[in-house]
Parts: structure tokens; C-alpha cells; sequence
């Protein structure tokens, strides 16, 4: 094995990159920065049935985005490629042969028919599903008269039938299983196709991977994959399965089930890396929180650098419990990094989320506004719900949205029309605003919030949006007065049908 730190991530492009995925590659990522070694993403793409064609370009767009480059893999090479499994298959095919020479592993000749007749039994008596073994002890002339027939056969891995198999994890130390409870895997299939078994235990060697760390989801196959490793007489690499990842009801492993926010919505769960950069989720916010679903930067500190993860980071600091995923905790710290950012960065990364909500503006135009909604956003997505008004026009909301509890229609159009006589003649600065319009308030016997709602409305649409005197200060005097106006003409007809 090499001396140096070289792991991998290792993804199928089946699908579009989960968290849980990104949590692996994140860990991989970190513990060869730490050690200045080597990170290497390798495709496991052997699994032709499921390969979804545009997953592969996902999984690496999501990395990058996350910040998590590669330095042996696809768009880089290296001197271990190829990169992808569907290119190194004359390499299974030799060491399945290998193992098979070695009477490790044997030919199984059993149809696909044959084969769900036995799980159906086996069911039927109570026993694990499996394969019955029947190939294993075939006469050396009933092999010989099977290939004459030329019957497709796959080749199976043959585990000792007592005894244990005990691996070691770094996190849990010594785990045993007893021979008889594993089953005589398939290791190539009749399609020339590896499986992940074979596929993993040849590349890792081969690719001289020092660490291998995993979802704790392939406890179960170690003990295989140690038999692999031991029949060929390769060194195993230092093993560490990663803790779950649960929903955040912590019954249950990270999915797209249903969840019940802390707003009281409904919602599907998020889990792939795409759908938090499409709802506005700062990558270096995703890359912390990530980074703390199985490990803690220290006892206090939640917000840290990437540099500073790097730093800290250690193998024997991984717990082993699982972690629970919290959106609320997420939404905090994007929140936190939002604010954190510079407003002509914060600017530039609302521009996409301005267009997407169909309101093309630049940077530019935005950045005097940032000051009014910066300590507001927790995602960028929220941008175009507090500035679209700036760059669209309004239409007038219902009477109702327009009334303070404690006002009616009448005194609401009464307060407006003498704001409007304010906001018409007041010298157009922020402070200025402020001062009249409180004044006004106090002059109408209103309390504050009594005569702003009615202009907030009417300048927004709106009941909830950036601070007043700020928008109404950028909107500029002529668009205020002429939305006031367009109000206080919509309440009045309200008005005369109430009459």
C-alpha cells in the first residue's frame, strides 16, 4: 500500500448526489487535505439498469460548487485511471478468474428461474434469502459438461461455511461475523459486468487507496469484502464506516419523506446537493453544516472556514452515533453566512435567483438595496420576495391588507391621503422620511405602526418587506406618490361600496 493518504469517493451515477454522498466525499476530501494526500473520484458505473444519464455531470457540478475538487478522476486522469468501472473490465474479468483458480470463488450455472424457485423456498421454511450453494460442489465433469452446453454463468465468492471473518473499523474496532450467516456473493455477472463487490475490492488496490471511508450501510458486506482482499493475498486498507444520516425526526434514514417544518408546513424533505443550490443555499454553508453531521469542528464552535476544517480535521474524531439532519439548523447558519457576506458578493449571488422569479437586473442595481434585506434573507431564494417591487410595478392588494387591526377603512384612507401630502413635500432623504412620517403619526393620534402598515402596503403590496424608510427612500418620490395615489383611489371605491 502506498505510505502516502490517497481515498476516494466513489459514486454510481445513478442518481442525482445526496447529502449523504456529498457528507462521504466531504470526509474523503478533508482527511487527504489534512494529511496532503490524494482525492481521487472514481465512477462506479457497472450498474447499466439504473444509470441515469445526466447524474454523472450533477455529481461533479455539485462537488465543485461545494468546493470539493479531485485530484485524480475524470477531466483530471492520473497514473491509476481509467476512472470509470465500465472501462476496467478486463481487470475484474483477470481477478475473478484469479479467484476462481485459487478456490475462492466458482462458476454458478443456476437460470435466473432456477434461482427465484430457490429464494421462494427458502422463504417458505423461515430462512434467510440466499443462494442454496449447489453450484459450489459440482464434479469437475459436470463443470465441464455445463460450459460444452455453453449455459451463461456468473462467478460467486465462496465463503467458508464456519468459523468467523473479523474486520477491522477504526471507529468500532473489531467487528466479527459468523461465516454461516454470509452468503456466497455474486462477484461477476453473466453480463461480464462486475458487481460492487469485485468492482470495489480490485479498484481499491489497484488504486493503492489507503483509507476507505463509507456509509456504515456496508458493515454488512465488509466481512466479504475482507475474504476478497485476504484470497488474493492483497493488505487491507484502514477501514471507517460513517454514521447514518436521519431525517430530522431522528426515526429514520435521510429520504424524500414528508416532514413537518417548524412553520407548521408540509413538505417534502431536500436531499440531493441540487436542490439546496436551486433554494438558495450558500455552498460554504452546506460545506459547514455537512461537515458537523458526524463530526464537530470543537465542543462550541459551529461556524468554522474551510482552512479551519481542514485543520482540525481527524479520522478518530468521526463519531460513531448517527446524525441527525436538522433543516432549521441549516437555515440558521446559511443565514449567518449570508450576512457574513461582503454586498456586492451578496448582490452578485441574487442576480440568478432575481431571473429565475423573471426579474432581470445586475448587480449593480441591486447593491444599494443589499443594506435593506441582508440581515432578513435566511436563503437567496427569499431575495425576490423582498425586491421584486423595486423592479416591477405593484398591483393594489385587497382593502383588507391594508387596515392595522385596531384601524378601519375610512381612518386608513384618511391617514394615507395625509401621508401622501407628507411623502409629496418632505426632503427626500431616509432620515427625513422617518422624522415627518413618526410626526405625522403623532399628529393623527396614531401609533406608529397604525400609519405605516397603510403605506407599506401600498408602496410594496405587501405587509412584510424591507424596512420602510430605506424602500421608500430608493423607491424614489415619484413611484411612492404615484403607488400611494393608485391606493388611496382603490380604498376610496372600497369606501363608497361600503356606503
Amino acid at each position: 500500500m502506498a505510505a502516502q493518504v490517497r481515498v476516494r469517493f466513489a459514486p454510481s451515477p445513478t442518481g442525482y448526489l445526496h447529502v449523504g454522498g456529498a457528507r462521504t466525499a466531504l470526509f474523503n476530501w478533508l482527511w487527504a487535505r489534512h494529511t496532503g494526500g490524494t482525492f481521487i473520484l472514481r465512477v462506479e458505473d457497472t450498474d447499466r439498469k439504473r444509470y441515469v444519464p445526466d447524474s454523472l455531470e450533477d455529481i461533479q457540478e455539485s462537488l465543485r460548487w461545494l468546493g470539493i475538487t479531485w485530484d485524480e478522476g475524470p477531466g483530471v486522469g492520473g497514473p491509476y485511471g481509467p476512472y470509470f468501472q465500465s472501462e476496467r473490465l478486463a481487470l475484474y474479468h483477470r481477478y475473478a478468474e484469479e479467484l476462481v483458480n485459487r478456490g475462492a470463488a466458482y462458476r454458478c450455472y443456476c437460470s435466473p428461474e432456477r434461482l427465484a424457485r430457490v429464494r421462494q423456498e427458502r422463504q417458505r421454511r423461515g430462512e434467510p434469502p440466499g443462494y442454496d450453494r449447489r453450484c459450489r460442489y459440482l464434479s469437475a465433469e459436470e463443470r465441464a459438461r455445463l460450459e460444452a452446453e455453453g449455459l451463461a454463468s456468473v462467478v460467486r465468492l465462496k465463503v467458508p461455511e464456519r468459523g468467523t471473518t473479523v474486520v477491522r473499523d477504526l471507529l468500532r474496532g473489531e467487528i466479527a461475523f459468523e461465516n454461516a450467516t454470509l452468503e456466497d456473493v455474486v462477484l461477476l455477472k453473466s453480463d461480464g459486468y462486475p458487481t460492487y463487490h469485485l468492482a470495489v475490492v480490485v479498484d481499491d488496490h489497484l488504486m493503492e487507496i489507503s483509507h476507505v471511508m463509507r456509509a456504515d450501510e456496508w458493515i454488512s458486506s465488509f466481512p466479504l469484502h475482507a475474504l476478497i482482499y485476504r484470497a488474493l493475498e492483497w493488505e487491507l486498507p484502514t477501514f471507517v464506516h460513517l454514521p447514518m444520516i436521519l431525517d430530522p425526526s431522528g426515526t429514520g434514514k435521510l429520504s424524500k419523506r414528508k416532514q413537518k417544518r417548524a412553520d407548521g408546513q408540509v413538505a417534502d424533505n431536500m436531499t440531493t446537493v441540487r436542490e439546496f443550490r436551486e433554494a438558495g443555499y450558500l455552498p460554504e454553508a452546506l460545506f459547514n453544516f455537512i461537515a458537523t453531521l458526524g463530526w464537530a469542528y470543537s465542543g462550541t464552535q459551529e461556524i468554522f472556514s474551510v482552512d479551519e476544517a481542514i485543520a482540525r480535521f481527524e479520522l478518530e474524531d468521526i463519531r460513531k452515533a448517527p446524525a441527525v439532519f436538522s433543516y432549521e439548523k441549516l437555515e440558521w447558519m446559511n443565514g449567518v453566512y449570508i450576512r457574513a457576506l461582503a454586498p456586492e458578493e451578496l448582490a452578485r449571488r441574487l442576480v440568478p435567483f432575481m431571473a429565475k422569479a423573471g426579474i432581470e437586473v445586475e448587480a449593480e442595481a441591486l447593491l444599494p438595496l443589499i443594506p435593506l434585506v441582508q440581515e432578513r434573507l435566511k436563503t437567496l431564494a427569499d431575495g425576490p420576495s423582498y425586491l421584486d417591487f423595486f423592479f416591477q410595478e405593484v398591483e393594489v392588494p385587497p382593502p383588507a391588507l391594508f387596515i392595522h387591526k385596531k384601524m378601519d377603512l375610512e381612518r386608513t384612507v384618511r391617514a394615507l391621503g395625509a401621508a401622501r401630502e407628507v411623502l409629496a413635500q418632505v426632503v427626500w432623504e431616509e432620515e427625513a422620511i422617518e422624522t415627518h412620517l413618526r410626526q405625522l403619526a403623532k399628529a393623527l393620534g396614531l401609533k406608529p405602526g397604525h400609519l405605516f402598515q397603510p403605506i407599506r402596503v401600498a408602496t410594496t403590496g405587501k405587509r412584510v418587506a424591507p424596512p420602510l424608510f430605506g424602500t421608500l427612500y430608493h423607491l424614489g418620490r415619484e413611484r411612492v406618490l404615484a403607488r400611494v395615489d393608485r391606493a388611496i383611489a382603490a380604498l376610496k371605491r372600497a369606501l363608497a361600496r361600503q356606503e
